[in-house]
């Protein structure tokens, strides 16, 4: 029997964030917690999930001893699930004072070619070795990206991705990233300028031939390029080739999803939802 989309979409979110975490069970919850420091490998950070066996019966008192441990942890109170995987989870955990916001997905057409997009004069777009130079930089370029909501033109530009890349080299993010990157547990793709400055790049986690692509973005100083158009296709491209079948990415705008319908994605019929929490991408 072939799987459902969304059956290996679940099974995804609850296997990838094992590749960096330690899982701790209560009850009918798992909580991720993540084993090295640094930005977070994959979700939220240290979110929490329903099991497979637990999704409908989760009670008030299991969400408050899972708040509990991130308190201490000192991290998000954060929660993560499909929302058709867990129907009545939403009004639980909104019940327990914390907002959800949804985040409608969408998946690659599997049989959509994937021709490179156009880049502007000089620019090139690559994956990024453990070692690569472009590294610190393309890693801290979603915090940039994200802070400057939207897809115009915007005022952060290469000194303050250089300012934000040494904070993430500081804090442990690099250094924790890199065995990832060697292990094959993430691929990172960037569009480079001619002196190598990363202008906008993005991220995969594959597990199981099934992989998102994640924290799309582009420096708000070089935005209105197609860059995120090429980034996103060259992620889907290398993905493809390196044996995952099934492609799909989270989107918070309706202007966001339409270009990544002309790109070949199409709404799926699951909504992921996250409480109190920052989208992954």
């Amino acid at each position: 029997m072939i799987d459902s989309l969304r059956a290996r979409i679940e099974r995804y979110y609850s296997a990838v964030p094992l590749l960096s975490s330690d899982a701790e069970d209560f009850g009918p919850l798992r909580l991720f917690v993540r084993k090295e420091p640094g930005t977070p490998y994959y979700g939220g950070p240290s979110h929490a999930q329903p099991t497979a066996a637990g999704s409908g019966a989760v009670r008030a008192a299991d969400i408050a001893r899972v708040r509990a441990r991130q308190r201490e942890l000192g991290v998000p109170e954060a929660f993560e699930w499909l929302a058709e995987a867990a129907p009545a989870l939403r009004a639980r955990i909104e019940a327990a004072g914390l907002p959800v916001l949804e985040r409608p997905l969408m998946a690659l057409d599997p049989h959509h070619p994937l021709p490179p997009q156009p880049l502007p004069e000089g620019v090139t777009i690559r994956a990024l070795t453990a070692d690569d130079p472009a590294l610190p930089k393309a890693l801290a370029l979603p915090r940039l990206a994200f802070a400057e909501a939207g897809t115009a033109v915007g005022v952060a530009g290469r000194a303050e991705l250089s300012a934000a890349a040494e904070e993430l080299a500081a804090d442990g993010t690099v250094a924790t990233i890199r065995p990832t990157i060697r292990a094959g547990h993430k691929t990172l793709v960037a569009a480079l300028a001619p002196d190598g400055t990363p202008l906008a790049a993005g991220h995969y986690h594959p597990a199981n031939g099934t992989t998102e692509i994640g924290g799309v973005g582009t420096l708000p100083a070089a935005r209105r390029q197609g860059l995120a158009a090429a980034v996103a296709t060259a992620l889907a491209a290398h993905a493809r080739h390196h044996g995952v079948h099934t492609v799909f990415l989270a989107y918070a705008e309706d202007k966001v999803a339409r270009l990544y319908a002309r790109l070949g994605f199409r709404p799926a019929d699951t909504t992921l939802l996250i409480a109190n929490q920052p989208a992954r991408s």
